[in-house]
């Protein structure tokens, strides 16, 4: 074995689409290269020991704002302790002010922007001459078809255990800000006959849970309903069997046709991620959003009333522009059109992202280590943007995780923005904690505060025990479900956990 590629992970059950590209992409020296992934937390010198295992002449890693200070230890032990071994970055985080960063000036090589061409040029030239005299290289974008596609190395063990990541498309017409898709032309579509295919042969293997990475899935109609056509064939033939597909979606962009393909989704098959990120028309000029606010919550609100779909949608605090009060008034907003999790982000400095412009004139200041999180600007200080990473916490723990569905009520009443706040704020003086609190205290501690808040006991008690009791019956329907689905050697994990909370609140 000559080229390793490998990345660190977030999770056991992501598997890298771009690693995978790269061995679909090799060419000639496919046979002998292997594919290794790590999930951070790993200790370093264990990645390193691995990589070693293999003997590589050169180690391709894949490297992310999620991994790249992880990543930077394991270049740097691996060039203590194997300096021979030639390593090459790529990866959004490096494809980006890629000359300052420690991680680079460690590496051999670097490749920047897209790969699939690229790296496996790179490889021929370090391995055959003549030696690459180049320390980066800029990433030559092919033709879409020429892009070999990767579903067939995900192997039976990915798809048993792991999320799939697919795309009928690269980049978005979009030009928000914050977002590296920002630097995109326009989006890139597959050929969609050799795609659907792909995907045929993904679920002929046993796949049922299909997360999509399009930027935006709806941007062609005409491909985004034969693509949910396929579901819903699958899902009309063996609903015994049910195939599971999230797609990220613009809220002001869903015609008819579009709305009606969702409606026949039935529950716990189909998610949709939304952004919004901001209600506020001047902060989205800002940041070159373009959004009919008054159409995209017309269309959440059909969603959540004519649908299935489990709803996702994204707000973002901390963006040029926006104080306290109008970051409140969108929450409110979204929370009143109720769907079934608001993403409550921070806004984040990725590498190359246009945002940066507005540091002098809104006095945007970012943590100097990934994940760059906003730490302050001229409406949010320091403190204050603290409280809205805790309430970020508290929400996801609370609100998200679909454990407190009545008892959300009693918490929002009629100012859900406010009221969450102080919650939040009253948790943390009382835990001095945002992680590894247990749910038994954490049930107690919002009990607690609703009583003190003024709230009738027994209204309390009986919320909070409804949703107990909630949780037990759901507990021993997942289980009950899945002793019918090993019985009939189905999936027994088709359905993710978080959403099966939801559909039983």
């Amino acid at each position: 074995m000559t080229i390793l590629l490998a990345t660190l992970n977030a999770r056991f059950t992501h598997a890298s689409l771009g690693l995978r590209y790269l061995l679909a992409n090799m060419g000639d020296l496919q046979e002998s290269t292997r594919l290794e992934e790590f999930v951070i937390g790993t200790k370093t010198t264990e990645v390193v020991e691995k990589i070693l295992a293999h003997k590589p002449r050169i180690v391709g890693l894949g490297v992310y704002i999620w991994n790249a200070e992880e990543a930077a230890k394991v270049v740097a032990v691996l060039k203590r302790v194997a300096p021979e071994v030639i390593v090459v970055l790529g990866g959004p985080e490096v494809s980006h002010e890629t000359a300052e960063q420690a991680i680079a000036q460690m590496a051999d090589y670097v490749v920047t922007g897209w790969g699939d061409v690229t790296f496996p040029k790179l490889c021929r030239e370090i391995l055959n001459g003549p030696k690459p005299l180049m320390k980066i290289h800029a990433g030559v974008q092919a033709s879409m078809n020429e892009i070999k596609l990767p579903y067939a190395f995900y192997n039976d063990k990915d798809i048993a255990h792991r999320t799939l990541y697919v795309e009928a498309s690269r980049g978005c017409p979009f030009k928000c800000e914050f977002c590296l898709s920002s630097l995109d032309k326009t989006a890139w579509p597959f050929d969609l006959d050799t795609f659907m295919a792909e995907i045929e042969s993904l679920y002929a293997r046993g796949a049922r849970l299909f997360k999509f990475v399009d930027r935006t899935f709806n941007l062609n109609i005409k491909s985004s309903l034969r693509i949910m056509q396929f579901f819903l064939d699958k899902l009309a033939a063996h609903p015994e069997d049910p195939v599971y597909a999230h797609f990220e979606v613009v809220p002001d962009h869903l015609p008819d046709a579009l709305k009606e393909a969702i409606a026949k989704f039935p529950p716990g098959t189909l998610q949709l991620e939304i952004g919004i990120q901001s209600f506020n028309p001047e902060v989205q000029a800002t940041i070159s959003r373009k959004q009919n606010n008054e159409k995209a919550a017309d269309n959440l609100r059909w969603l959540c009333e004519h649908s299935h779909a489990h709803l996702h949608v994204d707000l973002i605090a901390g963006l040029p522009g926006e104080d306290m009060d109008s970051f409140a008034r969108g929450f409110d907003h979204l929370v009143k059109i109720n769907p079934h999790e608001i993403q409550f982000g921070i806004l984040k400095r990725l590498r190359g992202t246009p945002v940066i412009r507005h540091t002098e004139t809104y006095g945007l200041v970012f943590d100097p280590y990934p994940p760059y999180t906003i730490l302050a600007n001229n409406c949010i200080d320091f403190a204050t943007m603290q409280r809205l990473v805790r309430f970020a916490r508290y929400w996801d723990m609370i609100a998200n995780s679909g454990r407190f569905a009545n008892t959300l009520k009693l918490i929002l009443d009629q100012s859900p923005f406010a009221n969450f706040m102080a919650l939040s704020d009253w948790i943390y003086v009382k835990t001095d904690a945002t992680h590894r609190i247990a749910l038994e205290r954490l049930t107690g501690l919002v009990g607690e505060w609703l009583r003190e808040r003024g709230h009738d006991a027994e209204a309390v008690t009986a919320a909070i025990d409804s949703d107990y009791a909630g949780q037990m019956q759901k507990r021993e329907v997942r289980l009950k479900g899945a002793a019918e689905h090993a019985r009939n050697k189905a999936k027994a994990d088709a359905l993710p956990q978080r959403q099966a909370r939801h559909l039983a609140a």
